[in-house]
C-alpha cells in the first residue's frame, strides 16, 4: 500500500518482490489465506496511519511453514500455523511483566508495522505464531484470529454470566462469531445492527432478537459489545445496560464520541471499556474454545488480486459475515 485514501480510489497496488528470508526466530509461511478485517479497511482508507511506506495488510493468516530462520525450532517445514494483529512485543515493559502483553509499551503488529498476509509469502515471529486445530478448515480458521480472538476478549471483558443479557452493535465478521460463543454459553443476544444480510444472519445463528441499532433491545442488558466504528452509538449501548453493565469497544479505530450524560448512561456503576489487541493466550483459548463449540464462520472467498474490491464490498455492507482471500 502506497497511500491511503478512500478504498473506491484503490488505495492498494499490486507488486512484484522477492521472497521474505526470515531472520532469526521468525519462520516463513506460504499464505493458504486470509481473512478481510475491518482494521485493513481503516489503514487503507488512512483512519489509520500506515507506520511503514509500502506495507502489506493482513492479519488473519493461514498458511503452511516453508522456512525456518535461524534458531526456529517451535515449528516444522509443513505445518499449518496462523498468524494474527500481535506480532511481537518487547517481553520486558511492565505490561508484559505482568502478563498484559496487550498493553505492551512498544508491540509490532503485523499488517501495520510489519508485512502481513494480502501476500504469497510473510514472516512472523515463530513465538506469536498458532498452531491451528486440526478440526478448523482454513478458511474458517482466518477470522477466528483476529474477528474471533478480539470478539472472545470483549465478551470476556463485559463480563455477562450464563442465563445474562447481551447486546451486540453491529453484525459482522466479529460479531457473528462472538455471537455463537455467547449463545453457546447459554447467554441472551440481542443484536442492534443495520443491513438486512445481517439481521438475517443474526437470526440464522440464534440471536434472540434482531434490532436497528439505535432501537431499544428488549430487555435491560448485563453488558454490551460495540463492533460498529460509530462513537454515536456508545451512549445508545450505556442507556440500554441494566445496572453494573458494562460496554466494551471491540474496534481499533472509533469515530468521536459525543459527549456523555453521567446520569442517564454512567450512573449506577455502569462501565465503559475499551479492548486494545490481545494476549496469545486469548487467542490461544478462542481456537480451542472454538473448535470445542463448534463456532462457525460465514465466508465469501475472493481472489488475492482483488482484495480491493473485498475491501470496498465490506465497506458498503455487501456481505455477511467475513471475506477471505485466496492468493
Amino acid at each position: 500500500m502506497d497511500q491511503p485514501g478512500p478504498i473506491a480510489t484503490g488505495p492498494l497496488r499490486e507488486v512484484e518482490r522477492e521472497a521474505p528470508v526470515p531472520a532469526p526466530g521468525q519462520v516463513r509461511v506460504r499464505v493458504l489465506c486470509c481473512g478481510v478485517c475491518r482494521t485493513d479497511l481503516h489503514l487503507a482508507e488512512g483512519d489509520l496511519a500506515p507506520r511503514r511506506h509500502g506495507v502489506i495488510p493482513g492479519h488473519e493468516v493461514v498458511g503452511v511453514v516453508d522456512e525456518l530462520g535461524p534458531g526456529a525450532t517451535r515449528f516444522a517445514r509443513g505445518d499449518r500455523v496462523g498468524v494474527a494483529w500481535l506480532g511481537a512485543t518487547d517481553g520486558t515493559c511492565r505490561f508484559c511483566r505482568r502478563g498484559e502483553e496487550n498493553l505492551c509499551l512498544s508491540p509490532t503488529f503485523t499488517g501495520w508495522d510489519v508485512d502481513g498476509g494480502y501476500a504469497e509469502q510473510c514472516l512472523v515471529d515463530e513465538r506469536f505464531a498458532y498452531a491451528l486445530p486440526d478440526s478448523i478448515s482454513d478458511d474458517q480458521a482466518a477470522p477466528l484470529l483476529c474477528a474471533g480472538i478480539i470478539g472472545f476478549r470483549a465478551l470476556k471483558a463485559t463480563a455477562v454470566r450464563p442465563g445474562g443479557a447481551l447486546g451486540i452493535y453491529g453484525f459482522g465478521g466479529s460479531a457473528h462469531l462472538t455471537s455463537q460463543i455467547a449463545l453457546r454459553q447459554g447467554i441472551r443476544v440481542h443484536v442492534l445492527t443495520r443491513g438486512d444480510r445481517n439481521r438475517r444472519l443474526a437470526l440464522a445463528l440464534g440471536a434472540d432478537s434482531v434490532g436497528g441499532p439505535t432501537d431499544e433491545p428488549p430487555e435491560k442488558l448485563d453488558g454490551a459489545i460495540l463492533f460498529a466504528p460509530s462513537g454515536e452509538l456508545v451512549p445508545v449501548a450505556l442507556r440500554a445496560l441494566d445496572r453494573g453493565g458494562t460496554a466494551a469497544v471491540a474496534g481499533i479505530w472509533m469515530s468521536d464520541i459525543p459527549s456523555l450524560n453521567y446520569d442517564r448512561e454512567l450512573f449506577e456503576e455502569r462501565r465503559l471499556r475499551s479492548v486494545t489487541a490481545n494476549t496469545r493466550a486469548d487467542g490461544e483459548e478462542l481456537l480451542t474454545l472454538a473448535a470445542r463449540l463448534g463456532v462457525r464462520a460465514t465466508t465469501h472467498s475472493y481472489p488475492l488480486a482483488w482484495a480491493d474490491g473485498a475491501l470496498r464490498d465490506l465497506a458498503s455492507g455487501a456481505f455477511d459475515g467475513a471475506a477471505v482471500l485466496h492468493p
